[in-house]
């Protein structure tokens, strides 16, 4: 066992933040002595590392909570999941640091902002975040796909690419625009019927995924053609602000 200050000076983490920590119920002591000092065994330790790992990520308190709080929490999957967003980020920080190295040798011919775009690793974190289930939306998700079948899975899924059908068919227009939204709404209703309560954050952050050039981006674009993805981003943006 270990008190608050060992676990302290190991960590690096304030001991402000672990009794912090312990207030909210997202790292509880193992032990409390008879003089009231909090005491930390391996898992304790094991879990702070969980946390750490998402902090770096820059996920909310809230949501490590309920992350790491879920019975079903699959600490090897998060582990692999989270590699690959270190990763994203570190890709990320690189090209900044080579954006920033050219403008002082004075390389950049003209001015450039693609290293400043996290798309990737915001669709990346947006599907891990669903997947380890620590949201009511993802539960309710369990239980709306549990008895269906392959073949309802397949004919839902090509339901909604007929949606985004629809947007290519008219990606020409105004995202603002009447048809537009109500194709927004389309699509809304539709995740909410057969997935989850699809509210505007999360539509939102799906609006995200799916111009950021990815899986999505690339499905989207097949069933509405060029462009399509990037239009009804732009369209969800314009709903989700409204």
């Amino acid at each position: 066992m270990m008190t608050v200050h060992e676990v302290s000076k190991l960590t690096g983490v304030s001991i402000r933040a672990l009794q912090y920590y312990d207030r909210i119920g997202l790292l509880p002591p193992a032990d409390v002595t008879e003089a009231g000092y909090r005491l930390y065994d391996e898992a304790c330790l094991e879990k702070l590392q969980q946390i750490l790992l998402f902090r770096e990520l820059e996920f909310k308190l809230k949501e490590i909570r309920e992350i790491v709080g879920d019975p079903g929490f699959d600490r090897d999957k998060a582990l692999k999941q989270q590699i690959e967003l270190l990763k994203l980020k570190k890709e990320h920080i690189e090209g900044l640091i080579a954006l920033a190295g050219r403008i002082l040798e004075r390389e950049v011919k003209e001015v450039e902002f693609e290293a400043f775009d996290t798309g990737k690793l915001e669709e990346y974190a947006a599907q891990a975040k669903a997947s380890w289930g620590d949201t009511a939306a993802y539960k309710e998700f369990e239980e709306k796909a549990g008895d269906r079948t392959k073949e309802q899975e397949a004919d839902l899924s090509r339901r909604m690419m007929e949606i985004f059908g629809e947007f290519g068919q008219i990606q020409g227009k105004d995202p603002a625009s009447a048809e537009a939204q109500a194709l927004v709404k389309k699509l809304q209703d539709f995740i909410t019927e057969h997935f989850y309560t699809c509210t505007r954050e999360i539509l939102s952050g799906l609006g995200k995924a799916y111009g950021a050039g990815g899986e999505f981006t690339e499905n989207i674009d097949r069933a509405g053609g060029s462009g399509t993805a990037e239009f009804a981003a732009a369209a969800i943006e314009v709903y989700c602000r409204a």
